[in-house]
């Protein structure tokens, strides 16, 4: 645990959307950090922040907190506190901003020497990931001096809920189904989360080389098998060598939301509220936003401040109906496909437009196969032949409630985000593991996968600002992977794209050798 009596170490937030806010919330509570900057374009989130989880004082240093309008405005602000002689305003940062931009952030911080936590993905290229790695080794920093290796850590949640650290334990420490040999993974996505976030929201479009919702919404899916099937068994331990894959293979495609599944009677309507199909339409904006989410559940928080960002504040000084009227403004917007400036329809969501006439083209359905060899001399039974199978689909009622099954020489393992059940072979019986309780908070961050991430980072930030450990043992005591790690994971997504959309089999080994030397770490 960290201790009270160390200096609390301070961080700063970049983008104050939902995912900042879940990490802040996490800190606050979770931790002894605190959170003390956030960088924010939006005035509205930037103030909502501020209010929600800045501190407001701290008593330790005469650096104030702050609010700023973006990233470059804070980077401009520490550049001259440190001209200065006034010594750093924070011991590390969030970067929570949309995926484009992480690697323009990242390498403008690099030189400061910041510990790092970046939202999956990391990037959205392979070229960028090795970029970030590259510019994250120890180099000269500010006024020539060294920069010394600092934390990082990836938002690759399911590394971090209970639900998870218990399977994990159970497979790899202790062995309770023999050796694994074959897992079968499922993210059910939700048929409607998926027409909010990728077919009418920010993660509806693939990158210029076809890359999609493989790595905006599963590249931590991919991560935790990885984690599962190649990572040592024991994260805190080095020494131990990942089992690299052999092959990966993957087939997907958009079944549903285009066109040609539009209802006949929907004629010409590009926007819900103007649908003669809308009353019968499972993905009605009116239906989802309003009816469930505004009217039935009353809860104004995500998808909603997702659409209007300050419903929250609305109802609270409002009312639901002035929060309604908000709602149903906004999903009335529209635009006419043969007029539309396409650059600034990129960069706009909206969200009462018919899913069958959006300009959305990432996959709704995929598959993904990872084959491993026995290693070349092994004597170890864990290191041997096997097999991943992982399945993201949109149509389920299920909303990322990951669930699977994996089988092994002694036994067989089912599992789905609540529980964990392991039938053995010796005795003919099943037994199920309990996870320990937690809060409808943290249950509801991703099974308390954002809340064990932060607890984690802040503590590595922690024993290495105040209690002297080396930062490599403090990323594997507390974080649990290292920036390899975490780009070898986007690496296997970027591989599986490229097998999908040129329809063979990726040999890893000798894909990976050709892609580090076409993209050179220095």
């Amino acid at each position: 645990m960290i201790s009270k009596q160390h200096k609390s170490p301070r961080f700063l937030v970049i983008g104050a959307g939902s995912r900042g806010s879940a990490y802040a919330r996490a800190v606050n509570v979770a931790t002894n950090g605190s959170i003390v900057a956030v960088a924010e374009p939006d005035l509205f989130k930037r103030r909502e922040f501020g209010k929600k989880f800045i501190s407001t004082s701290d008593e330790e240093t005469d650096v104030p907190t702050k609010e700023f309008s973006g990233w470059q405005e804070w980077l401009d602000w520490e550049l001259e506190l440190r001209a200065n002689g006034r010594g750093s305003s924070v011991d590390g940062v969030f970067i929570c901003t949309l995926d484009p931009t992480h690697v323009g952030i990242i390498q403008a911080l690099a030189p400061l020497g910041l510990h790092i936590l970046c939202e999956k993905p990391l990037a959205l290229s392979l070229k960028d990931c090795l970029s970030i790695q590259s510019c994250l080794q120890p180099r000269e920093g500010l006024h020539g001096t060294q920069t010394a290796e600092k934390v990082f850590s990836i938002g690759h949640v399911l590394r971090y809920s209970p639900h998870n650290t218990i399977l994990r334990k159970l497979l790899l420490q202790e062995r309770v189904i023999g050796s694994v040999v074959s897992l079968e993974h499922t993210e059910p996505i939700g048929w409607w989360h998926f027409s909010h976030s990728y077919v009418r929201g920010n993660w509806r479009k693939a990158t210029p080389e076809g890359v999609g919702s493989l790595l905006t919404k599963s590249c931590h899916d991919i991560d935790f098998i990885m984690w599962l099937l190649c990572s040592p068994a024991l994260d805190h331990v080095s020494g131990e060598h990942p089992h690299l894959p052999s092959t990966i293979s993957s087939s997907g495609h958009l079944t549903h939301f285009k066109k040609a599944r539009k209802p006949s009677k929907a004629g010409n309507a590009t926007n819900c509220l103007s649908c003669a199909a809308e009353p019968e339409c499972n993905f009605s904006a009116k239906k989802i936003y309003r009816d469930r989410w505004l009217q039935k559940e009353r809860d104004a928080g995500w998808p909603l401040k997702i659409v209007v960002p300050e419903i929250e504040d609305l109802v609270s000084t409002s009312g639901w109906d002035a929060g309604e009227n908000a709602l149903m403004r906004k999903l009335g917007e529209d635009y006419d496909d043969s007029t539309v400036d396409r650059q600034k329809l990129a960069e706009e969501n909206y969200f009462g437009r018919c899913v069958y006439e959006c300009d959305n083209d990432v996959v709704d359905t995929q598959q993904v196969t990872i084959t491993w060899d026995e290693e070349a001399g092994n004597t170890d039974p864990h290191r041997g032949p096997k097999t991943a199978i992982f399945n993201m689909t949109y149509p389920t009622q299920s909303q990322c409630e990951r669930r699977g099954r994996i089988y092994g020489t002694s036994g067989e393992m089912t599992y789905d985000s609540k529980s964990i059940s392991v039938y053995s072979f010796a005795d003919d019986k099943v037994v199920t593991h309990a996870i320990p309780q937690q809060s409808a908070e943290e249950m509801k961050s991703h099974g308390g996968g954002d809340y064990g991430l932060a607890r984690g980072f802040v503590e590595a930030v922690d024993a290495v600002e105040n209690a002297g450990m080396a930062v490599d043992e403090a990323q594997r005591k507390f974080v649990g992977c290292t920036l390899e790690e975490c780009i070898r994971s986007h690496a296997v997504v970027f591989a599986a794209e490229e097998a999908r959309i040129n329809r063979q089999v990726v040999h890893w080994q000798r894909w990976w050798d050709e892609k580090k030397s076409t993209f050179p770490i220095d």
